[in-house]
């Protein structure tokens, strides 16, 4: 069986072409970061209209990689949600249009499902039930997977998700968009002790997150050091807080599958490429007897592999399809 997987839910269009649901055939995606850069962060408008100008080249790229022509696919899986309405819209409207010309059925995906089964693209696979953290610039979440299609939401970020504060943070610090990697490199040289930033745990035993007290926490920081005429110790302020955000994200994550029984652990999203969470994740797994499963980092940042994966799992559960359906903004799971 092969599918094709479309993902454009914010500023990266993407196509993958997966046979069965474990050998990867091609995987194509074209980044927008160089047009949104100037503006500090996504322009929906832009964003949309540069998909446009995308999918059919990176769609029609990603067959011809797989050596393979829209014929010989069984099925199409397009991500339905959550992300960019006006982002969405394309890939999904595309994704229909190919099918009915096609013959082919197509499959909605939720983008969270990707993430979260993106580690089953790797030789080393999970075993149900698994904890599953999902970190990246539109969410913060934890979640229970018990089947390939069954997953329970425990905890979510009740403000800014964690990508959102690395960049909102890197743009207070005059860094270019995205500052993930930004911070995430300059952190390297600093030291991550050297600011106490605050951890927001919330209630005791909750599960979910909050990271915009930790980025006020930031320009405070900033504000104070200016007054005095100090100078910024870059390094030191990006290394203190990706600790504070690393620290609460990977002890929730831990608090879970301790309060789950649950002995395996699973990252997905774009900031569990962070060099520094996946240091802390391992150690803290090992040290707790967890046995932790990380996608390499291509399969974390978004990508249509994920997608074809999971749209995969879906459509074996399910293989009615309807054009009738619409893209949302907003994740179910």
């Amino acid at each position: 069986m092969l599918t094709l997987g479309i993902e454009s839910s914010c500023d990266d269009t993407a196509a993958a072409v997966l046979q069965d649901d474990s050998t990867l055939l091609s995987s194509v995606l074209t980044s927008q970061d160089q047009i949104h850069t100037r503006f500090g962060g996504v322009v929906p408008e832009l964003a949309s209209r540069c998909h446009l100008e995308s999918i059919v080249p990176v769609v029609n790229e990603s067959l011809k990689r797989a050596k393979i022509t829209i014929s010989d696919i069984d099925l199409i899986a397009v991500t339905q949600g959550p992300g960019l309405i006006g982002s969405l819209l394309v890939g999904f409207s595309y994704a229909k249009a190919l099918s009915y010309i096609s013959k082919i059925p197509f499959v909605g995906v939720d983008h969270m499902a990707g993430h979260i089964l993106s580690v089953f693209l790797e030789e080393d696979k999970p075993e149900f039930p698994f904890i599953a953290l999902v970190v990246s610039g539109g969410t913060s979440s934890i979640y229970r997977a018990d089947t390939f299609t069954k997953f329970t939401l425990l905890g979510r970020t009740r403000d800014d998700a964690a990508g959102e504060a690395f960049d909102k943070v890197a743009k207070l610090l005059g860094f270019p968009y995205p500052g993930g990697p930004v911070i995430s490199h300059e952190a390297q040289s600093g030291d991550n002790e050297a600011i106490q930033f605050p951890r927001s745990w919330l209630e005791k035993g909750s599960l979910d997150f909050s990271f915009s007290g930790l980025k006020t926490s930031v320009l405070n920081h900033c504000n104070r050091e200016k007054q005095k005429n100090n100078p910024l110790q870059l390094a030191d302020i990006c290394a203190s807080f990706q600790e504070a955000a690393v620290e609460v994200l990977v002890e929730k994550t831990l608090l879970a599958a301790s309060q789950q029984s649950i002995q395996n652990i699973v990252l997905g999203g774009g900031v569990s490429s962070n060099p520094r969470l996946r240091q802390l994740m391992e150690r803290r797994c090992s040290e707790d007897g967890k046995k932790l499963h990380i996608p390499r980092p291509s399969y974390c940042t978004d990508n249509g592999a994920m997608i074809a994966i999971a749209g995969v799992h879906s459509h074996r559960e399910n293989s009615e399809f309807s054009y009738d359906l619409d893209v949302y903004s907003r994740s179910a799971l």
